[in-house]
């Protein structure tokens, strides 16, 4: 059976057989399938093996898709043990968005909108290099089909080695890539190239494949239902309006500024009677109307993305094609979105924004995953896995809920009540308590610990007290870090595995998802707190939407979503099954009895007020479960 999967390992792990079974059934009849698996399972050979060998057998594609584009070297790394140990030929192709593959210095700093306008200019005029070198008449020119001779020898590629490889031979990594993409068996890509309409519907075009013959698996699945969401989103602000009206100027084109100015106005006037930090709920006519006081909405809508194309010729940025993109979008349906006016000082200056934003991602889920032969999601935090059937809209499906695979004496899962970061209790004595008990875990650590807090704000509270208690090097994750500035801090961090230091970082941030510490560089994770969202309009606004689609408003937008994040944070602590780590929840409402429930099976947490003693007795001896 494993074998006939192309199954690429000599040993089946617990739970993996299972699952590989169960993904051959879903392919062959033609089945979606829900997959809960932790880390440690091996649920990518386990996935990608027998989706693969059906899609050989059967002239189909499998789609391999994930939220960052760093996930996709475990997969290139199990597509090459197959073609090692099979001998199958196997054409693959790496993808990531266009504008991050694009070799043009700066185009990484534009909105895809604005990249879209910008590349599209750059082609017709015969202004990009890369492109005029790879395609002339629609047709691969005689040097690119030598270099992409070359890279077929290569294969299976990373898509950073493919672009390396193509800006040295001055082509243009996304073309050729398209071209494999034509006769590949197996494309890792981003989301959006299956679910964002505008980039699917060009991919398929352009690959000549269709979404009927397309094996689909959907890795961190929990992260699909925001990522679609945001897509479907748009906002405007004061602040943007302020530099479009300097662009018009710049460029000329101040004909646009009354529109600008009359776009602006009606914000002013739709946030007259509220205060800093207030918001509300704005009818989609009651926008348009207030612009209508001083022009024509959808002529307005027309001249700013005309004004847009000029800027667009001259420079890579448009301020004026945002307001225009806004415009359009804002007049869109109001089934499963909702528009938000909010109201704030921002280094004593005045934001007013506006925003139509999507509550219902299965707006855009369904079509594909009724349109696709068979999807496969699949995370280690896919659970409760009704919630997200219901989420993405994939109505029958088959659902698998695997236990955590890891023994349990090197796994010890505490609950800790003595503090708790909700609102209500914050003080400064409570962020001293959490500080204390916080360094008398972190010293108990023989190794690093990570601390994930609920936000910046909360993390700097506490940070005002824990350097003083704690004996340990701390290490603090700053928001908004860069990739030099990510992997230095990491490595700073990595480095004091032996002494022992401590990560304090934030449960959105850089390091709480998609980081792994192999063996000895991370022995104990602590989340404190609960990360639960603002109970801002917006949240409000999706509680209330899913309790009428589902009668589960609270469950679906407010406390599962915030668990899923927590439970993600402690995965950077065991990733195989030979480590050993100690994973901490500090906070009194992970007992209570509607939080307890969200744990998934065989996650074995205990709530403890010993905990000094639990933790030292755990890495001091490495026999058995100390509870049993």
């Amino acid at each position: 059976m494993f074998e006939e999967s192309l199954f690429p390992y000599s040993e089946i792990r617990e739970g993996q057989d299972d699952l590989i079974k169960s993904v051959a059934d879903a392919v062959e009849h033609k089945k979606n399938l829900i997959v809960h698996a932790p880390t440690g399972i091996g649920k990518t050979a386990a996935v990608l093996s027998p989706a693969l060998k059906y899609a050989v057998d059967n002239n189909m594609t499998v789609f391999f898709l994930t939220s960052r584009h760093t996930q996709h070297k475990i997969v290139v790394d199990t597509l090459k043990l197959i073609k090692e140990k099979f001998g199958q030929k196997i054409t693959s192709v790496d993808l990531i968005g266009k504008r991050w593959m694009c070799p043009v210095k700066g185009v990484d700093k534009l909105h895809s909108t604005e990249f879209v306008d910008y590349c599209k200019t750059q082609r017709e005029e015969g202004l990009c290099e890369f492109f005029s070198e790879t395609m002339k008449n629609n047709k691969l020119t005689v040097p690119a089909k030598k270099v992409l001779a070359e890279i077929k020898k290569k294969l299976p590629l990373d898509v950073e080695d493919m672009i390396k490889l193509c800006s040295k031979a001055k082509m243009c990594p996304y073309e050729l890539s398209m071209i494999l993409a034509n006769k590949a068996d197996v494309i890792f890509a981003d989301y959006f190239y299956l679910f964002n309409p505008m980039i699917s519907q060009l991919f398929f075009k352009k690959s000549k494949k269709s979404m009927e013959n397309c094996i689909i698996i959907v890795d961190e699945a929990h992260n699909l239902g925001n990522r679609i969401r945001s897509l479907l989103s748009v906002r405007v602000s004061n602040w943007i309006i302020k530099y479009a009206i300097k662009e018009a100027k710049k460029f000329k084109k101040k004909e646009l500024i009354s529109g600008l100015v009359a776009v602006q106005d009606a914000l002013v006037r739709l946030g007259a009677d509220l205060n800093y930090g207030q918001e509300r709920l704005v009818g989609k006519k009651e926008f348009v109307e207030e612009i209508e006081k001083s022009c024509d909405y959808d002529e307005l809508v027309e001249e700013l993305e005309e004004g847009s194309e000029h800027v667009l010729h001259e420079q890579k940025k448009s301020f004026l094609g945002n307001i225009a993109n806004f415009l359009l979008n804002w007049t869109g349906g109001d089934d499963g979105f909702t528009r938000i006016l909010s109201f704030k000082q921002i280094k004593d200056q005045l934001f007013i924004s506006l925003s139509y934003r999507c509550l219902d991602p299965s707006l855009v889920t369904r079509s594909v995953i009724n349109a696709a032969h068979s999807v496969i999601a699949m995370s280690g935090t896919l659970n409760p896995p009704v919630m997200y059937k219901d989420i993405l809209g994939f109505g029958d499906a088959d659902e698998r809920v695997y236990k955590n695979p890891f023994p349990l004496r090197n796994r010890l899962s505490l609950i800790i009540p003595k503090t708790t970061t909700k609102y209500s209790m914050r003080s400064e004595m409570q962020y001293k308590k959490i500080a204390f008990l916080l360094s008398d875990i972190a010293d108990a650590v023989p190794g690093n610990t990570a601390l994930f807090f609920p936000s910046y704000y909360l993390r700097d509270q506490v940070d005002k007290y824990f350097p003083l208690f704690c004996k340990k090097q701390v290490v603090l994750e700053k928001p908004n870090l860069n990739k030099k500035q990510k992997e230095s801090l990491l490595k700073e961090f990595k480095s004091l595995k032996d002494e022992g230091a401590v990560l304090s970082a934030v449960i959105t941030g850089s390091f709480a998802e998609g980081i792994d510490f192999p063996g000895d560089l991370l022995k104990a994770v602590v989340v404190v707190g609960l990360p639960l969202e603002p109970p801002d309009l917006e949240t409000k606004e999706m509680i209330r939407y899913y309790d009428e689609k589902f009668g589960k408003g609270w469950d679906y937008a407010y406390v599962l979503p915030a668990f899923i994040k927590a439970l993600q944070a402690t995965g950077r602590c065991i990733r195989s099954e030979t480590d050993k780590g100690a994973i901490i929840f500090l906070d009194e409402r992970y007992k209570w009895k509607n939080y307890l429930k969200c744990f998934p099976p065989g996650f074995d947490v205990k709530i403890c007020q010993n905990y000094k003693e639990k933790i030292r007795d755990f890495f001091q001896y490495s026999w058995g479960n100390i509870f049993q």
